[in-house]
């Protein structure tokens, strides 16, 4: 007997959202597959730089995605980065040596507060299975911020090429390693979540290597991260799962390569 898995369409809706937390309104895209009945597990991804998103050819990704979850229905939800991308995107209450990423609480009140109920309204029918978040670049190390702080919200962590580089002081003022911010929260967290972290660089994400050690320094950095996140007890390959892309650059080509294998893995069947 064989039995035939038929493909899922997916819609995307297109949503104005006023935040008053952020003071504008923030542009979104819901890609929602056709014919939801509820009895399915239904998940839900929220992604960072949704105007990347919108560059792939995201609706047949999820389709394709969709072919071997035989009772999962995946609704990803893409947030387009506002002209205040630098301020909002960051970790929340600790600015780099810029002072960028100053309103990253702000941001952090509109997902929470704001686009999750949103979001929960227009499906109108309970989340049953993971919830995930993830970014490109800044984008991702805001996705990973996030999640780390809300880990009563979320299971999973995606991030592509990660802006982990992000300090608080520069290069050419005494900085150190131990400037990092992400890896200092991770470090000083009391807390251990109980989530997945998917991490990605491209061998090609950029040139800057300033250590001199031959290793970009994208590539340092997130296996950086993975390295605080062994400390804290987390597992591989159970908790943390890190893929290097031979020839991945810094671009929405190499993103959307990569976007199957981490959908694959982040709502395995």
């Amino acid at each position: 007997m064989y039995t035939a898995i038929l493909s899922v369409k997916v819609n995307i809706n297109h949503f104005k959202i006023p935040s008053a937390y952020l003071q504008h309104e923030v542009d979104i895209d819901m890609y929602v597959p056709e014919g939801i009945l509820g009895n399915e597990k239904i998940e839900l991804l929220l992604v960072n730089d949704g105007q990347d998103v919108a560059k792939m050819d995201f609706a047949q990704l999820l389709e394709d995605a969709h072919l071997t979850k035989r009772n999962h229905r995946l609704i990803v939800v893409a947030i387009k980065a506002s002209a205040d991308r630098l301020m909002e995107y960051g970790v929340a209450g600790t600015p780099d040596f810029k002072g960028r990423g100053a309103h990253a609480g702000l941001y952090n009140d509109f997902i929470i507060k704001e686009l999750l109920p949103f979001v929960k309204k227009k499906i109108a029918m309970p989340i049953t299975g993971k919830v995930a978040f993830a970014g490109f670049s800044l984008g991702g190390l805001s996705a990973f911020d996030i999640a780390w702080n809300n880990p009563a919200v979320f299971d999973v962590v995606g991030v592509f090429s990660g802006a982990f580089w992000w300090r608080k002081k520069d290069l050419t003022d005494g900085y150190t390693d131990a400037d990092r911010i992400i890896h200092e929260l991770i470090d000083s967290s009391d807390t251990k979540p109980d989530m997945k972290f998917w991490l990605m660089t491209g061998t090609e994400d950029e040139k800057a290597d300033r250590n001199r050690n031959l290793i970009i320094d994208s590539i340092d950095d997130t296996i950086d991260v993975v390295k605080e996140l062994l400390k804290k007890g987390y597992k591989r390959p159970d908790n943390i799962f890190y893929y290097e892309k031979v020839g991945g650059k810094h671009d929405v080509t190499t993103w959307g390569d990569v976007m199957p294998a981490f959908l694959n893995w982040a709502f395995e069947a």
